[in-house]
C-alpha cells in the first residue's frame, strides 16, 4: 500500500479535539483541496459555511441532537448544496433555466459530498481528524435561516475539524465481496450475516466498549423511526421541487 491508501485505510471518527486552533492559511488549502474534487459538468454546486460564533455553534449542536463537539471543535463547517450560483450564472448568460429537477438536486448533493470528502482527506493528511454531522438535517429549516442560507441552498451535513485528543480504534467495514460484484448483482446475505458477527465482537472488544450490538441491529433506528420525513417537504420549499 502507498501513503494514501494507508491514510484513508485509517479513517476513524474523531469527537475528541485538543484546543489547538487550526491556522486560517490550513483551512483556505482544505478548501482548495475540497474545490479540487470532481464536478459534474464543472457546475461546481456547493457552498461551505465556516460557523465561528460560539452561540451560532451552541445552537447547531442543540439542534443536531446534542452532540457537543460541535461546539469543541476547533472548527465548524456546513457544507451546503447550491444551486442558486450556477443557476444565475447560466441566467445572466443567456439561458432560459428550469429549476427544482430532480437531477439538480443529486448534482448538487454529490457534487458537495466528492467536495466535503476531499476536505476530510486533506485535513487527514494534516494531522486533524474530524466528524461528519449528519444530524443538521433533524432540523434542517432552523439551520437554513441561522445561516441565512437563500432559495436553491440547503445544508446537506456538518463537519468537525480539529487535532485529536484520542485514537478510537478503526470500526471495520462490510467485506469486499459483499461490495463489489463481478457483472452481476449478486445476494449477500450471508455475507451480512458473518459481518454482524464481526461487528458484535468489536463492540465487545473495544476501548471501553461492551456493547451489545452488531451492524443490522445498528441499522434499525435508521429504516424505523429516525427517517427525517420532514426533509421532502423542506427541500421542496429550498427550490428543489423534484419534478
Amino acid at each position: 500500500m502507498n501513503s494514501t491508501i494507508e491514510l484513508l485505510k485509517s479513517h476513524r471518527s474523531i469527537r475528541k479535539f485538543t484546543d489547538q486552533p487550526i491556522p486560517r492559511e490550513l483551512l483556505v488549502e482544505l478548501i482548495q483541496a475540497g474545490q479540487a474534487a470532481a464536478t459534474s459538468s464543472h457546475v461546481q454546486a456547493y457552498s461551505v459555511i465556516h460557523v465561528k460564533d460560539q452561540a451560532n455553534r451552541e445552537l447547531i449542536a442543540e439542534l443536531a441532537d446534542g452532540q457537543s463537539y460541535v461546539v469543541s471543535c476547533a472548527a465548524f463547517l456546513v457544507f451546503c448544496a447550491d444551486m442558486k450560483r450556477p443557476t444565475e450564472a447560466s441566467e445572466r448568460a443567456g439561458s432560459h433555466v428550469v429549476r427544482g429537477m430532480t437531477e439538480q438536486l443529486l448534482v448538487a448533493s454529490v457534487d458537495t459530498a466528492l467536495f466535503a470528502q476531499n476536505v476530510a482527506i486533506a485535513a487527514e493528511s494534516e494531522g486533524l481528524g474530524l466528524c461528519y454531522i449528519g444530524g443538521i438535517r433533524n432540523n434542517p429549516q432552523q439551520i437554513s435561516d441561522l445561516l441565512h442560507l437563500p432559495k436553491h441552498v440547503y445544508p446537506v451535513f456538518g463537519m468537525c475539524l480539529g487535532y485529536p485528543a484520542h485514537q478510537p480504534d478503526i470500526k471495520p467495514r462490510l467485506p469486499v465481496e459483499a461490495i463489489l460484484k463481478e457483472d452481476y448483482y449478486t445476494d449477500d446475505q450471508a455475507l451480512v450475516e458473518a459481518f454482524d458477527d464481526s461487528m458484535h465482537a468489536y463492540y465487545q472488544s473495544r476501548k471501553g466498549g461492551n456493547k451489545d450490538s452488531n451492524w443490522s441491529r445498528n441499522l434499525r433506528p435508521l429504516f424505523d423511526d429516525k427517517l427525517r420525513a420532514h426533509m421532502r417537504e423542506f427541500l421542496v420549499e429550498r427550490g428543489f421541487e423534484m419534478k
